[in-house]
């Protein structure tokens, strides 16, 4: 289901949008749905993230309170790092 969207602006931005709109060969009105469906893509994105982000917090958690969980030095926690951007850096 479609829905409208309204908001005012001043007659010279629109009429500013609209040439710009023109010279690309669409509407504003296409330019405008354009914009919101990147803006809304982008909020996909980052509500996808945080869901994975979210699930990575618990399921560290629950390797905590399960007794699961291994804990490094800082000193290895840098070298295994250095070890796996080493193995990127490799791959292209």
């Amino acid at each position: 289901m479609d829905t409208r969207i309204q908001f005012r602006i001043d007659e010279e931005t629109k009429h500013l949008a609209q040439l710009m709109a023109e010279s690309q060969g669409r509407t504003l009105s296409d330019a405008c749905r354009q914009l919101t469906e990147q803006l809304a893509d982008e909020q996909r994105k980052i509500m996808a993230h945080d869901a994975w982000l979210t699930e990575q917090v618990n399921m560290a958690f629950e390797k905590l309170d399960s007794g699961n969980a291994v804990f490094l030095t800082h000193e290895q926690a840098q070298k295994r790092m250095a070890e796996r951007k080493a193995k990127i850096r490799s791959r292209g």
